[in-house]
């Protein structure tokens, strides 16, 4: 992750502004880019160049879970000497939204999202071929909101 301070005003406003209310319009750049004072070219350089410097993993809107589509919180145990490698296989597949380690005997958590739940069994399969590592599918049972858009 890119320190706050390395960011330019611009680019901390930018992050500021959209960590939440992303505009769901068919030309959202654009629409962002004018919020800003900005052409659309120089928004999405601004943005492909964040993604580039690892400060954002994903832009985009973010819908509740299985309101479109499926989704599942998984899991594996992996050995803490591939732990890396194991979660840049799973972080490459589309279907993964974020990853991230915990203490535990599974300690690689993982987000899928796809069209339905033969698809999430699909991509379950994938990762256990990819890996060699069985994946345990953790579907919702209740649903909490956590806000994880924070000032910088």
């Amino acid at each position: 992750m890119v320190p706050a301070q390395s960011l330019s005003r611009q680019e901390t406003d930018l992050l500021n502004r959209y960590q939440r209310d992303f505009p769901l319009e068919p030309r959202p750049f654009a629409a962002m880019a004018k919020a800003m004072a900005m052409n659309e070219d120089d928004m999405l350089a601004m943005l492909a160049d964040l993604q580039d410097r690892g400060v954002l993993g994903r832009v985009g809107a973010t819908v509740r879970p299985n309101r479109a589509g499926a989704s599942t919180l998984a899991a594996l145990a992996v050995p803490p000497a591939r732990l890396d490698s194991v979660a840049g296989q799973v972080s490459a597949m589309a279907a993964v939204n974020h990853n991230y380690a915990r203490e535990h005997e599974y300690n690689l958590w993982f987000v899928l999202t796809a069209a339905d739940n033969a698809e999430l069994d699909r991509v379950l399969t994938e990762i256990r071929v990819a890996t060699g590592l069985l994946p345990i599918k953790l579907p919702l049972e209740a649903e909490y909101h956590i806000d994880l858009g924070f000032p910088l």
